[in-house]
């Protein structure tokens, strides 16, 4: 074993379809990570995750085979550093508004001499294999990854600054934020003309400055057009979603 290669599966063509999860129950971890989805993600900043839950999602989802990915907290740098330590492979900041809110998540998240991670990855080393701890150094460099969140009217002005930061692997866009922030009175609609043409901005602006382009999509449809834009990670769905989604449907068929 080693840290999962998912810079090389996003690479030109590449495409990684990822369960995002907020419910700090293992059965259901489980469910999703022996899904045919090729990474989790945890949810922390809106799920209702805690430190331990997280730390055990992560562990369980690196021994049954699957990338481990953390939406962080707004500006929790702390815990990103804490949550690669723990094993996971990518880590998502939200609202990440300029090139020096980009600049500060990259520090604490990248070795020297590219960031200033501070050396501890014990528990990372341990679950991905590494006999000698010191071997996952070099390979977290360019292995575990970064995404700002797009999902403010200032980072979209901003992108290609953000784009710019050594060390920054890619963007994550948030639909639902962005939209809100770009409809001009609030109003909620990912969906809408103008948010649609700053999603696929976004992805060409990433593209040209050879980062990744990742963004959470709500239902299968919006995977598949999000696809076409030339995002290479989409994060579908959601744990609490499946459930009572699931939960209507049975209920609904078995009453006739």
């Amino acid at each position: 074993m080693a840290l999962p290669r998912l810079r090389s599966r996003l690479g030109d063509g590449g495409f990684v379809l990822s369960s995002w999860l907020g419910i700090p129950e293992p059965l259901v971890h489980e469910a999703f990570l022996r899904a045919d989805f090729d990474a989790a993600t945890f949810d922390v900043q809106h799920g209702l995750l805690d430190v331990a839950s997280l730390r055990d999602g992560i562990e369980r989802a690196v021994l049954l085979g699957r990338p481990a990915l953390v939406r962080l907290p707004i500006e929790d740098r702390s815990l990103a550093a804490r949550c690669l330590d723990f094993g996971a492979t990518g880590l998502i900041m939200p609202m990440i508004e300029t090139a020096e809110d980009a600049r500060a998540f990259v520090s604490v998240v990248k070795y020297p001499p590219t960031g200033l991670r501070s050396y501890g990855p014990t528990r990372a080393a341990q679950l991905h294999g590494y006999d000698d701890r010191n071997a996952y150094v070099p390979e977290a460099r360019t292995e575990t990854l970064a995404f700002a969140m797009i999902e403010t009217s200032a980072a979209l002005d901003n992108l290609p600054e953000i784009l710019a930061i050594d060390g920054l692997d890619g963007v994550f866009v948030g639909p639902s934020d962005l939209s809100i922030a770009l409809s001009g009175n609030g109003t909620l609609d990912p969906r809408s003309e103008t948010t649609e043409s700053a999603i696929r901005q976004i992805a060409a602006s990433a593209a040209s400055a050879d980062k990744i382009a990742a963004i959470y999509a709500a239902t299968p449809q919006d995977v598949q057009r999000y696809r076409g834009y030339g995002y290479r990670l989409a994060c579908v769905g959601s744990d609490f979603g499946v459930l009572a989604a699931g939960a209507a449907a049975l209920a609904k068929a078995a009453a006739g």
